[in-house]
């Protein structure tokens, strides 16, 4: 039985406390401008969020040496798009964001994700405050869901980069033997590196971007990690931090892809054949690229301006964390604080579902007072 490792847990520990602390004292305090301004509430808690994205950052490449390299074309800064990426472990989308910290704003990012995650205190609270969009994997009730969170960010203007992984789940021994099933029943190849995708949610959500006009590009990433793959976080606990993280960024303009569930579909299983290809030559041939040396397109951000986003956060945080503790061992007030807003989270997802479709509900609101108003200034006129 392998140790549980002193860096692993201050790794969990560190994201836990900034999570759960960051959720009660920077983002609590934030929550009842929904009931004013959804649309101002959304701007100033994306950047909230986006400070706390930093720090896995941080923790990974300044205290445990992890290597990103990053090739083909790179993101065009503040580019409203989809991204799609395979599943290697259940971590690719916090390992993502060292990829965003360079050539994109963290602010941007949305993620589709299992709902049961929300519950997880922390980190479930702030992704409910962030507005991620959380599925049960019932496509009729999913459906619905994605269909009101994409519109209202398309109402409100709201450019994002949601993030979206066709696959489903991560790959396993289990998961490829389902995927395996699945193309023997439909006279699909057998794939060793990544699972079939499932384009039913794909191709909604970019024809959805599409009509509210809140889409750019699709960007398909494909992830690699040539040592250590923490499938889970019980290898993060046990220390199996990746050294090298490799991502291939392909760009395609939203006005290139075709138009239409059944195209979109064939597109996006075109995509998996190219990652299968590409990934077993990444595993059996040379690991250290995918194709070219850089990104074709230069990050938006210098590495001197990285070293400089992630040392801050480091410190920012770890004296957030520092101060929140000592706040609460000397202050009565601020652990009552704590309690009410620790039974907010807790009660208002019991009654309504989680605070970003409480977040819906103002927005509706709002939206209906603004038509009600112009309907009576019509009739004067």
């Amino acid at each position: 039985m392998m140790a549980v490792s002193i860096r692993g847990l201050y790794f969990l520990i560190t994201l836990f406390l900034a999570s759960f602390f960051g959720s009660i004292f920077m983002l609590g305090p934030v929550v009842p401008l929904m009931m004013l301004s959804p649309a101002w509430y959304r701007w100033i808690t994306d950047r909230i969020v986006a400070t706390w994205l930093t720090l896995p950052v941080a923790l990974l490449e300044l205290v445990f040496g992890v290597k990103v390299v990053i090739t083909g074309d790179g993101f065009i800064p503040g580019e409203r798009s989809v991204i799609i990426m395979n599943h290697r472990t259940r971590l690719d989308w916090m390992f993502l964001w060292c990829c965003l910290l360079r050539y994109s704003y963290l602010r941007l990012e949305k993620i589709c994700l299992k709902a049961a995650l929300k519950a997880v205190p922390g980190f479930g609270w702030a992704m409910q405050v962030a507005s991620f969009i959380f599925i049960h994997r019932r496509w009729e009730e999913d459906r619905t869901h994605m269909s009101n969170m994409l519109e209202y960010f398309c109402h409100i203007k709201e450019p994002l980069q949601l993030l979206l992984f066709p696959e489903g789940t991560d790959l396993t021994e289990n998961t490829r033997a389902r995927s395996d099933k699945f193309a023997e029943q439909n006279g699909l190849p057998k794939y060793e590196y990544v699972l079939h995708p499932r384009t039913t949610g794909f191709t909604f959500i970019v024809d959805m971007l599409r009509k509210g006009d809140n889409l750019d590009a699709v960007h398909d990433i494909t992830v690699a990690y040539p040592q250590n793959i923490p499938q889970t976080e019980r290898h993060l606990v046990l220390g199996l931090f990746p050294r090298e993280i490799h991502f291939h960024v392909q760009r395609y303009a939203a006005a290139a892809l075709p138009v239409g569930a059944p195209g979109l579909g064939r597109w996006c299983q075109e995509r998996w054949l190219e990652k299968e290809l590409r990934l077993k030559e990444f595993y059996r041939a040379d690991p250290r690229c995918f194709a070219q040396p850089e990104a074709r397109v230069p990050a938006c951000k210098s590495e001197l301006r990285v070293s400089l986003i992630k040392a801050l956060s480091l410190l920012y945080w770890t004296g957030f964390i520092s101060a929140c503790c000592a706040g609460l061992w000397v202050s009565a007030p601020l652990r009552l604080y704590l309690l009410l807003m620790v039974l907010f989270f807790l009660g208002q997802q019991k009654l309504t579902g989680g605070v970003e479709l409480m977040e819906l509900a103002c927005h509706r609101h709002w939206s209906s007072e603004s038509r009600e108003r112009a309907g009576a200034h019509d009739k004067e006129d």
